[in-house]
């Protein structure tokens, strides 16, 4: 499976972003997706996870109520749309595909720059 992630760039505080991730090369409905960020200089940390199916999502608690995501499973992609954005979202996003019963991720998109900065 092969991830694109696309939709970054630089927005000022209190904006808006939607990322998104498209995959090929596999069964798309075989995995959760899942959202992670890399700040420079810090581990990476996880963003929001939705199932298989869409039906349901999980999100970090830093970011809680500033992120929705979702997937389209016709469309083999999953989108992260992010409002409110704070300098501290500044990141590289990555997606990331988890199979059924896996307990690690098991492939990765090449990662997106976000930019939050007046």
């Amino acid at each position: 499976v092969q991830l694109q992630a696309s939709g970054g760039g630089w927005v000022q505080p209190g904006g808006s972003l939607k990322l998104s991730c498209a995959a090929t090369g596999g069964t798309f409905t075989r995995y959760a997706m899942a959202w992670f960020r890399q700040a420079l200089g810090k581990e990476r940390e996880f963003v929001a996870l939705i199932s298989r199916l869409g039906a349901d999502t999980l999100t970090a608690a830093s970011m809680k109520g500033r992120v929705t995501m979702s997937r389209d499973n016709d469309r083999n992609t999953v989108s992260l749309q992010m409002n409110n954005l704070k300098p501290e979202d500044t990141a590289v996003y990555y997606c990331a595909a988890k199979a059924i019963g896996g307990t690690a991720y098991d492939y990765w998109g090449q990662g997106t720059q976000v930019t939050v900065s007046s």
